[in-house]
């Protein structure tokens, strides 16, 4: 099997390519403004000098962190929270753990979504799956004109015990989707976070619809550049926990791919460890910065260029 691996960082973007027990790798400077075209250009240069084509690479791996560094630097979408009545300030809350129970002065970071961009309806479910109250439609599609006239580009929903029947939560999506631009992005707690616990769960979910159009474009993008160069293989992306999913679920569900980086690291060092017969190995991952960034005295939360 030939297969091709991508990493790009805000310096460098590396590409590996491993055919018929070989691995052989490039690295060139990151393009910034679109960091595939780089990507592209390495991917094409590698397979030639291997006397091979892109027609010829059966799988493409592609690990990244550039939804970890929209969400940093706050370079996502405008996103709005719509959720159960009396459910307004959950991402403000969080819960009764704290970081610092003590200090009074802790600052910690504001919510993806303000608060005069979350939402809430009449609903109700219990957590044995009985409906107390079902969402109103007109209600519904009033909220979804105000969420136009906003010029919202992303919507979170997430309802109390989702996890149990999401249908509240499917009848919602339906209602906003007959009043919002298709352009919009709909994401529901049920789908993307489907575990108890309201914090962890919209958060989770305001997350994936604040990065899924920046994420949903590049991947698309990419793909589309890559298979006009002739490839016609499976497009991989590496998840936070080190394992692959295709390109459709992660341009779904971009959240999961936020330590998707790291991950590939961290996979690295186990292998070279085994491969060492070591029992103990600590694994090191530095990231770069702009080249511009470098320039001007200011660094990137991680080593990703913006999209």
């Amino acid at each position: 099997m030939t297969r091709l691996a991508i990493d790009i960082g805000g310096t460098f973007t590396d590409v590996v390519l491993e055919h018929e027990g070989r691995i052989q790798s490039h690295k060139l400077l990151t393009t910034p403004a679109a960091p595939e075209v780089a990507a592209l250009e390495g991917s094409a240069w590698l397979v030639g000098e291997c006397g091979l084509s892109l027609s010829d690479v059966q799988t493409v791996i592609h690990g990244t962190t550039l939804a970890t560094n929209a969400l940093i630097e706050r370079r996502g979408a405008k996103t709005a929270l719509v959720t159960t009545e009396g459910f307004r300030d959950v991402l403000e809350m969080a819960y009764e753990k704290r970081f610092e129970q003590y200090d009074t002065d802790l600052q910690l970071p504001e919510p993806l979504v303000p608060r005069e961009l979350r939402f809430t309806l009449r609903e109700r479910m219990t957590a044995e799956g009985l409906v107390l109250a079902a969402p109103d439609r007109a209600a519904t599609l009033a909220l979804a004109e105000q969420l136009k006239a906003l010029k919202v580009e992303a919507v979170a929903i997430g309802f109390l015990h989702a996890t149990v029947d999401p249908r509240h939560e499917l009848q919602v999506r339906d209602w906003l989707a007959e009043v919002l631009d298709p352009k919009v992005t709909i994401c529901l707690s049920s789908e993307v976070s489907p575990e108890i616990r309201e914090y962890e769960r919209f958060s989770t979910t305001v997350a994936n619809a604040y990065v899924r159009p920046l994420m949903a474009h590049y991947l698309r993008r990419f793909d589309t550049r890559l298979r006009a160069l002739g490839f016609d293989g499976q497009f991989m992306l590496m998840l936070s926990g080190g394992g692959l999913t295709t390109l459709d679920q992660a341009a779904k569900t971009p959240i999961r791919l936020v330590e998707s980086g790291p991950a590939g690291g961290v996979a690295l060092g186990a292998r070279v460890a085994r491969e060492l017969s070591e029992d103990r190995l600590l694994a090191f991952d530095m990231g770069g910065h702009h080249r511009q960034d470098l320039l001007s005295g200011r660094g990137r939360a991680r080593h990703d260029p913006p999209l």
